[in-house]
């Protein structure tokens, strides 16, 4: 017998199905899930724990016409199965295929692109007033989790969202569970009582005759409404949204899939702002995800019937060093404290937390609250380290200039997956930090080349006494010895890791053990090159690179961070302040352009950051570089 999900090429072959038969389909999705995600890896416990949501979208919702907004992506796997990407799931996160988030190229089924948290409110509210403007009719909804509402966007959205009226559908897919299922079945039942047709003509009946009551009218229903609120703040957690101009509905039940799309159906006919409030489980339908709801967030592949994770064998990851030598450092300093937001186990804070419950503090998906919490401890004394992704730190940019660097407080940002990550792709490849922190005044910027590297810098950022900003990769490092005694870095300085008179390889954090490679590569050409971990971006080792420039008169910068405004400008800056003129130089890096996802090692060569391709750079830099002084030696010669 063919399964009903073979049939479902878009949300209209959905819309066709008897409702009996959405229960097979919705089984049969998680399979498909499990399966494919096994394979590929990816955000596979949200997606498990939102089939029924997705199911009950599109089956009462017009989609494409009506507009469906999702947040981040994470919980949208389900969506992307129903839109026509089924036959190339399988294509997950690979090179070529299809995004694990959402994305406007990938399917006009999706409305907005989406890769951080806390976004799909304000975006549906924009969409939502464009329609108006244009005189068109359909319906906006926006889904958003209870994580992504702990960020100020939000809320900022939904404070303008109930401003305006519209008519605005916001699904808060709750997944915490706080609730229990005997709770969660009557409040299925009383929502879809209350947003049923009779009801909600009934109260517009009730308003209208108090209304009518000469004198008495505006009063009593002012009264009757501050009743009703009363009630439901006792009843449920809904107050709050009423405060914002919402119609609350719920909590339901994410998983009780008829009542959903009943649900749904009546918050359908209202006419303003609707915040419906869905229980989900993450992992839902998969007995190794329920239990281990963190783990199975997001991971790579795995043995669907072991439950047992492919993790990558080899060396620590610079994460777990970065988390052990934090703790080492708290050890000797109790002034020492660490922020992350939401992302505990994602940064390496999770033994920290353990350790020193009283001195680590999650402050939710609020990196930018995060940033100006942290330049108030270091005001008061301490010394915080903030644990963030790079591509996360984008988002607290103000407060970063505002509350730290103004005051040059000693706030250390730990910043994890700078570079390439691979497989998440555009939205989360931490390729822009050096630019946007490297001109911010009082900030100290540092790469370290390996992972015993890290260790050190780690200690010299907690004992400086200004803001300084350490980064570095994704994945495991190169296994080198890690040093016992941790010590701290002459600031601003260097190192020379291989001499050479040809031309001068100066790279940055991960791209130096390639530009290693690199060189012995160009030694078999008869090229001579010297090899220089830049350890800093600010300040930069002026005197090691003027002399790099002046030994050689060739110089190729390399880093894994985009061309425009990174270290080779940093550079190139530096040539032009003292003058240097009569250098050949290369930057090497990630073009002006957003990178697709791929694995690391892919996006590297295609971003010529691998050793084949670091050397090709400098062998063409040094023949043009040699041939430029043959002919001006002719020209000389003719005078």
């Amino acid at each position: 017998m063919e399964k009903i999900l073979n049939t479902i090429d878009n949300p209209a072959d959905l819309r066709r199905l008897p409702r009996d038969l959405l229960p097979q389909l919705v089984q049969e999705i998680r399979e498909f899930l499990i399966e494919k995600v096994a394979v590929t890896g990816g955000h596979i416990g949200a997606s498990l724990g939102t089939v029924e949501l997705v199911t009950a979208l599109h089956y009462v919702f017009n989609t494409p016409r009506d507009k469906l907004i999702w947040d981040v992506g994470h919980q949208a796997y389900a969506h992307k199965i129903i839109t026509g990407r089924r036959d190339v799931f399988h294509t997950l996160r690979q090179t070529g295929g299809i995004s694990g988030f959402l994305r406007r190229e990938e399917s006009l089924y999706d409305t907005f692109n989406a890769g951080h948290s806390s976004t799909s409110i304000s975006a549906a509210l924009g969409i939502l007033e464009a329609r108006d403007h244009q005189n068109k009719d359909y319906r906006v909804v926006a889904v958003i989790g209870d994580g992504a509402l702990t960020a100020g966007m939000a809320f900022e959205a939904l404070n303008n969202a109930g401003h305006l009226k519209k008519d605005l559908l916001v699904v808060l897919n709750d997944n915490e569970m706080s609730i229990s299922p005997n709770v969660g079945a009557i409040s299925s039942y009383l929502n879809r009582l209350l947003t049923g047709q009779f009801p909600t003509r009934l109260r517009q009946d009730v308003e209208a005759l108090i209304k009518s009551i000469p004198a008495l009218g505006e009063s009593v229903l002012h009264w009757a409404r501050k009743a009703e609120e009363a009630v439901k703040g006792m009843l449920t957690p809904g107050l709050l949204f009423e405060e914002f101009g919402f119609h609350y509905v719920g909590p339901i039940d994410g998983h009780k899939l008829h009542s959903l799309i009943d649900t749904l159906e009546n918050v359908k006919r209202l006419k303003r702002p609707v915040l419906l409030h869905v229980f989900t489980r993450k992992g839902k339908g998969f007995h190794f995800a329920e239990k281990d709801q963190a783990t199975w967030h997001g991971l790579g592949p795995y043995d669907p019937n072991t439950g047992e994770v492919f993790k990558e064998q080899g060396p620590p990851s610079y994460t777990s060093v970065f988390s052990k030598t934090l703790c080492r450092l708290a050890e000797e300093d109790p002034k020492v404290v660490a922020i992350t937001a939401a992302m505990p186990d994602g940064t390496g804070l999770s033994n920290f937390a353990k350790q020193f419950p009283n001195r680590f503090y999650d402050v939710g998906i609020a990196e930018p609250h995060g940033i100006t919490f942290a330049a108030g401890m270091a005001v008061a004394g301490l010394r915080p380290v903030v644990a963030i992704y790079s591509t996360f730190l984008q988002r607290g940019y103000d407060q970063v200039i505002h509350d730290v660097c103004i005051m040059n407080l000693p706030v250390t940002f730990a910043i994890d997956r700078a570079g390439l990550v691979g497989a998440d792709g555009p939205t989360h490849h931490g390729v822009f930090d050096l630019s946007y922190l490297r001109a911010i005044p009082n900030m100290t910027i540092m790469a370290p080349k390996d992972e015993d590297e890290l260790q050190h810098m780690l200690k010299t950022a907690v004992e400086h006494p200004g803001p300084v900003a350490v980064r570095y990769p994704r994945g495991v490092g190169l296994g080198v010895p890690l040093t016992q005694a941790l010590h701290t870095l002459p600031l601003g300085k260097g190192e020379v890791l291989r001499s050479g008179s040809d031309v001068a390889l100066l790279a940055l954090g991960s791209t130096v053990a390639a530009a290693q490679s690199a060189a012995a590569l160009l030694a078999a050409q008869g090229i001579d090159a010297m090899v220089i971990n830049a350890r800093f971006v600010k300040p930069l080792d002026r005197e090691l690179i003027l002399q790099a420039a002046t030994r050689t008169g060739v110089l190729v910068t390399i880093e894994e961070h985009a061309l425009p405004g990174g270290f080779g400008s940093a550079v190139l800056e530096l040539l032009e302040v003292e003058g240097v003129r009569e250098v050949w130089m290369k930057r090497l890096g990630v073009p002006d352009t957003f990178i697709e996802h791929g694995s690391q090692e892919e996006l590297r060569r295609k971003c010529g950051l691998d050793p084949e391709s670091i050397a090709l750079s400098a062998q063409k830099l040094v023949h043009l570089h040699r041939e430029g002084i043959s002919a001006a030696s002719r020209e000389t010669e003719r005078l």
